[in-house]
């Protein structure tokens, strides 16, 4: 199949978070399918145009725009053994400090606009680079302009005649929504501003547009799929999603065992595997001493690497820290994100120095080093829509402690002490006492040294690739293929 992908943000070119992970390992893992898979994302002033030897293949393409037509060049990279990379260059809209926000984390005010032009400039790309896709997979808000372009402005292009679309939702809680009078300026037919159409509660909202438009819908975990089908997890879209019920699927992230593997990770300081995990007690100690706290082996180290958010249940940990304190364990933390929760955890780590570790920012290696160093990795998310954290956790072998939501219910298995059977350590609510109580359950594992042997051999033996993954995308597929086939 001719498959492309068009995403705002793909590593390792210019990523931000979990959508540009997927964005990056999806279309590799397709290639060796045998499909002719393409990736298309904006060029951003982030992208190292040298590094991946970009070179110019269409230079002054037209896009069409409510203010005149726009002038955009359109670049070509690869990385080894891939499919081509497309970037989008436009520099009023994309050569800027971040990839959505400024330097204050202020969302662009011109986001609606910037985004609508490479909605278009894909389209328009697609016709100069002679590659009439089959499947057309949007991703997030900042691409659901695309199947809404080609089922009304475009309905009648036979360019596209033959193209299906897909369209997934890696986080509910991010719609694109914009003010009325940006509608215009987006070149979409004023009939479209009404409730069955892309008005939401009088503002404008994109990717409601890709839930309508889309031949197929996918969210990044199977519960995720059915949580925002809820009031509680719909953001207001619930309904939209029930009505669209029978074409949404929930296909789980996948990891990339290139890049998050235990026994070639060029990151961490020793190399170890399920059959030798020697390795994981020197990474242990690696990350002790690199984070200055006491290297001791039989003290449990737990880690989190996290954007710093209420969603993410960080509210959760800064509540229980001082108990946590108490117990003798070692915790280190990895993240950025409010103010608040910042500022707590940096007080925290100055009041108890010799237990606590906290790195504000992104920091790629580190976030290697406390998977492979850490014995149990916390994510008390209030929901996740797929994570990804707790799949590389298991990878190391790192015992994920997790709240019962999204696809970390889908992916850590409880363990069961009887059986053996399970990976990982879950609860129900979002609370302090149902989160602390399960990281004691952890510990008391932790303590039982044949239990705890078993459950790691459980968490590094388990399937996360993006091989699985990819399979599931290559059938749906076929099926958004038959059934655009059967609406011509």
């Amino acid at each position: 199949m001719k498959i492309l992908c068009a995403a705002s943000e793909a590593a390792p070119f210019a990523h931000t978070g979990g959508l540009g992970d997927v964005a990056g390992a999806l279309p590799k893992a397709l290639s060796r399918f045998g499909h002719d898979v393409r990736l298309i994302m904006p060029l951003y002033r982030a992208v190292d145009a040298r590094r991946y030897h970009l070179r110019t293949v269409i230079d002054g393409l037209r896009i069409p725009a409510a203010s005149g037509p726009l002038t955009v060049d359109v670049l070509e990279g690869r990385l080894a053994g891939e499919g081509p990379v497309y970037f989008i260059r436009h520099d009023p809209s994309f050569h800027r400090a971040g990839l959505y926000q400024d330097s204050s984390a202020q969302d662009y005010p011109d986001n609606a606009e910037r985004f609508a032009l490479f909605c278009r400039s894909v389209l328009e790309a697609c016709r100069r680079i002679d590659f009439q896709p089959e499947v057309l997979h949007a991703h997030d808000w900042q691409t659901a302009l695309l199947p809404v372009y080609l089922k009304t402005a475009l309905s009648d292009d036979h360019s596209f005649q033959r193209t299906s679309t897909v369209f997934t939702i890696h986080n509910l809680g991010y719609q694109g929504l914009f003010p009325p009078e940006v509608f215009p300026s987006l070149m979409l037919s004023r009939e479209l501003f009404t409730p069955a159409g892309l008005e939401f509660y009088g503002k404008g909202n994109l990717l409601k547009g890709g839930l309508i438009f889309a031949d197929l819908l996918t969210t990044v975990s199977p519960r995720y799929s059915r949580e925002i089908q809820t009031a509680e997890h719909g953001f207001g879209l619930d309904g939209v999603l029930r009505e669209r019920q029978r074409d949404l699927f929930g296909v789980l992230n996948g990891i990339d065992p290139e890049e998050w593997n235990p026994a070639h990770d060029p990151h961490i300081a020793t190399h170890y595997t399920v059959d030798d995990l020697s390795g994981k007690a020197q990474c242990k100690a690696d990350l002790q001493q690199r984070l200055k706290l006491p290297v001791k082996a039989t003290v449990p180290l737990l880690g989190v690497i996290s954007r710093l958010a209420g969603q993410k249940g960080l509210d959760l940990l800064s509540g229980i820290l001082e108990t946590l304190m108490a117990l003798n364990v070692q915790l280190v933390l990895l993240g950025s994100g409010e103010k608040g929760l910042e500022a707590t955890f940096r007080d925290a780590a100055a009041k108890y120095p010799s237990k606590l570790a906290v790195r504000i920012g992104f920091d790629t290696p580190l976030s290697h080093q406390i998977e492979a160093g850490a014995d149990l990795f916390l994510m008390p998310s209030r929901y996740e829509p797929c994570g990804l954290n707790q799949m590389y956790s298991l990878a190391y072998g790192t015992i994920p402690v997790v709240r019962a939501t999204g696809g970390l219910d889908d992916t850590v298995v409880q363990f069961d002490p009887v059986t053996g059977q399970g990976n990982g350590v879950k609860f129900q609510e979002a609370t302090t006492t149902a989160f602390l109580q399960a990281i004691w359950q952890a510990l008391e594992l932790y303590r039982e040294k044949a239990l705890w042997l078993q459950i790691i051999t459980n968490a590094m033996t388990a399937d996360f690739t993006w091989n699985r993954s990819a399979g599931e995308y290559e059938q749906l597929y076929r099926r958004a293929v038959e059934k655009k086939g059967r609406q011509r």
